[in-house]
């Protein structure tokens, strides 16, 4: 991970997403997925 300008060590997780395409645009799927990663890196929002 870069980290001001210098790699360091640091955690990392994978995220995916499947989806039926019939139903759901990608779009919004990606922004579900963009939701998700908030609640992940700063879970106080899911507290307010």
């Amino acid at each position: 991970i870069v980290s001001q300008g210098e790699i360091t060590k640091g955690q990392m997780m994978f995220l995916s997403l499947t989806f039926d395409h019939r139903v759901v645009d990608g779009a919004p799927a990606a922004a579900f997925l963009q939701t998700v990663k908030g609640y992940l890196e700063d879970p106080w929002w899911m507290v307010a």
